[in-house]
């Protein structure tokens, strides 16, 4: 990708991609923290500092955010999650400037009105219970903490309600201090822009943030274990998952691979054996996490409880099939064409390829080519994505099940026949 970065003195990164073509402009503040860099005691402040800091600063009240960059037609939101918090903005290329104002006001200046945090706890809270009562999204949560037992990459996004309700000024002005500063910031933007305007126009107003953080990351280290929870429902939600590998690790794109092959859609193995074959769920697919120091494979699937006890053989032959044995010629090349197209699909989306600058930055300290990208998928081979199959699916198991559950593969049986 042809961008251009600038580094402030006080370290803070600005990249930008130009795209004449466009009448808009994509920009945005990404934070490399989320949950899995907080304490247990303070569960779910990344996520509802990113709602807080919408509600007013020094500059602007909590209507007057939303109404400057709604006023000239444009949109913002946030997000966080485990390891990144996001502030983003589409504008059109006359209003960048707006947007950047805006969003460096509300991470910069938030003053946390005492009437928005009562108000908030309680959206947070109503958040939170939504999740709890939507089996196929708690699934996840409970999959993730069964994965990473009492770490912090372990526990939720949203965090407990009892935690929650405890947030007040103190405790989000001691978290932006350690958390938030220019070393783990980027500023990312892409669309009809001039690099240097940009930079101009950042450096005005986030030259004097703090330089360092002040805060340890807490080891992350992959568990395994079972978990289930019976519920009066008509679904049964199972996910069935392993220790994958990090980031940084020469192994990403073979994992990529083989999830592809394994459950990326409707050619997948999962989906053509256990749906189209035999029609014993609805849904069934394979995804992976990559994380810092670690990563996970996940496999999830959704069936009537009937079908519990001939879904998991079937699901685990499935996966021993590609352990042992390499893939198809035609099953290999089509998950490189398949894995190369998403990427280059993505990239032609302005806000996604903000997203990939940012994330790349904070996580290489640098921005890849697309050649660099296919370069690391051509180098992936059916040996190594067997291999790599074969160090996955030798970790201890995460078993996850929620629903209705009354008869189902045990964990230990599970274990057995795995081995």
């Amino acid at each position: 990708m042809n961008s251009q970065i600038t580094t402030l003195s006080n370290g803070l990164r600005i990249i930008t991609q130009e795209r004449p073509q466009l009448e808009t402009v994509s920009l945005g503040i990404w934070v490399k923290t989320g949950s899995a860099y907080e304490n247990k005691s303070d569960n779910g402040i990344s996520h509802f500092l990113e709602h807080m800091s919408f509600k007013g600063t020094t500059n602007r009240t909590s209507l007057q955010i939303s109404e400057e960059i709604e006023d000239v037609g444009g949109h913002s939101n946030a997000y966080t999650s485990r390891e990144f918090t996001a502030y983003y903005a589409k504008m059109m290329k006359e209003d960048a400037e707006l947007a950047i104002d805006v969003l460096t006001d509300s991470v910069k200046n938030s003053i946390f009105p005492e009437e928005e945090l009562v108000k908030e706890r309680d959206v947070v809270i109503q958040e939170i219970k939504q999740t709890i009562d939507t089996p196929d999204d708690i699934v996840f949560d409970y999959f993730q903490e069964t994965a990473f037992p009492n770490q912090a990459l372990g526990r939720s996004i949203l965090g407990p309600q009892e935690i929650v309700k405890s947030f007040n000024r103190e405790s989000l002005e001691k978290y932006i201090s350690t958390n938030y500063a220019a070393e783990n910031m980027v500023i990312c933007a892409v669309g009809n822009l001039k690099h240097e305007k940009i930079v101009d126009m950042v450096k005005a107003r986030m030259s004097d943030f703090r330089a360092k953080t002040n805060f340890c990351i807490e080891d992350q280290k992959y568990i395994g274990g079972f978990f289930k929870e019976v519920r009066p429902i008509e679904q049964s939600h199972v996910i069935l998952g392993f220790g994958s590998f990090p980031h940084k690790s020469k192994e990403y794109y073979d994992i990529a691979m083989l999830s592809t092959i394994l459950g990326g859609g409707m050619s997948s193995r999962l989906f053509q054996e256990i749906r189209e074959k035999r029609g014993l769920v609805y849904s069934v697919y394979s995804y992976t996490a990559a994380h810092s120091q670690t990563g996970l494979f996940g496999i999830y699937a959704g069936t009537e409880a009937k079908e519990l006890p001939v879904l998991m053989p079937v699901l685990i032959d499935e996966i021993k099939k590609i352990s042992n044995d390499l893939v198809t010629d035609k099953e290999f090349e089509r998950s490189k064409v398949q894995l190369k197209s998403s990427i280059k699909m993505g990239l032609e989306s302005s806000s996604s390829t903000a997203e990939v600058l940012a994330r790349q930055n904070l996580i290489y300290g640098k921005s890849l080519s697309i050649n660099e990208i296919i370069e690391k998928i051509d180098a992936v081979t059916k040996e190594s994505i067997r291999d790599v199959a074969d160090k996955i699916f030798k970790t201890n198991p995460t078993y996850t099940l929620l629903g209705a559950i009354d008869k189902h593969m045990e964990y230990d049986e599970l274990q057995k026949a795995l081995a």
